[in-house]
């Protein structure tokens, strides 16, 4: 598919913004902050066993964590401690609490929009095309981002799973959006990084399904997932399809 659509929803953490990826450097580099507290653990131990207890939790979890992000962060660092301490390396509940915590600052203090995103979205809809912002998260934290990153004004349609109440992967999160945008979704494309969400499920009801590979890594080896188009940026929307 060459044409641009007549519309577009468009996920922002880790597509618009870069917020997410990466977690295990940002454990790492959190950690060395906390260095003189881990004892004989050296500060790469203790982010690589709170890294691995992130992503079992996040493999399994609920949505309703994703509403909840400071609490899950909180139990993850704390069930990497647990396993710590079954190896006999036990530290202190306050200093995960206080780990988990700066981890939330961090990647606060990290995020910024990807170069290139806010022209590349100016232009589609400069171009006419209808676009809504499609989040999961807390409204709190989403909308806080929205404003920060001036995006509230880009969008025609701005979707936070926190305040309406469903998100991705359901279908009403996208049948929603495009009813708000008024097009079906043979009119539609659905950009964002994660396989799940804006892959597989837009597929299902017939939306071209874009994923957005920031870092370049490619797909994960053992990945059935077959996205319409690959991309590394927003700005590749405005350039024709690699064929």
């Amino acid at each position: 598919m060459t044409e641009l659509p007549r519309a577009m929803l468009i996920d922002m953490d880790d597509t618009i913004l870069s917020a997410y990826g990466r977690p295990e450097i940002a454990w790492n580099n959190v950690a060395k902050e906390f260095a003189d507290e881990f004892g004989p653990l050296t500060p790469q131990q203790v982010a690589t066993a709170v890294n691995e207890s992130a992503r079992q939790f996040w493999a399994v979890a609920g949505a309703e964590w994703r509403l909840k992000l400071a609490e899950a962060r909180r139990l993850t660092v704390g069930n990497g401690f647990a396993a710590l301490a079954a190896g006999g390396h036990a530290l202190p509940n306050d200093l995960a609490v206080r780990l988990a915590d700066r981890f939330a600052a961090y990647r606060e203090e990290e995020m910024f929009v990807f170069p290139g995103a806010h022209d590349a979205i100016d232009e589609l809809k400069a171009r006419g095309i209808k676009l809504a912002l499609v989040t999961n998260g807390a409204a709190g934290s989403q909308r806080a981002k929205i404003e920060r990153f001036a995006l509230s004004d880009r969008f025609d349609h701005i979707q936070i799973e926190g305040e309406h109440g469903f998100g991705k992967p359901e279908e009403r999160a996208y049948l929603h959006a495009m009813q708000t945008l008024g097009v079906t979704a043979s009119e539609t494309w659905m950009i964002g990084d994660n396989l799940e969400w804006e892959v597989v499920a837009p597929q299902r009801l017939g939306i071209y399904a874009i994923w957005i590979d920031a870092h370049g890594d490619g797909l994960p080896p053992d990945s059935t997932v077959k996205p319409d188009r690959i991309i590394r940026s927003l700005t590749e929307l405005l350039l024709p399809a690699k064929r």
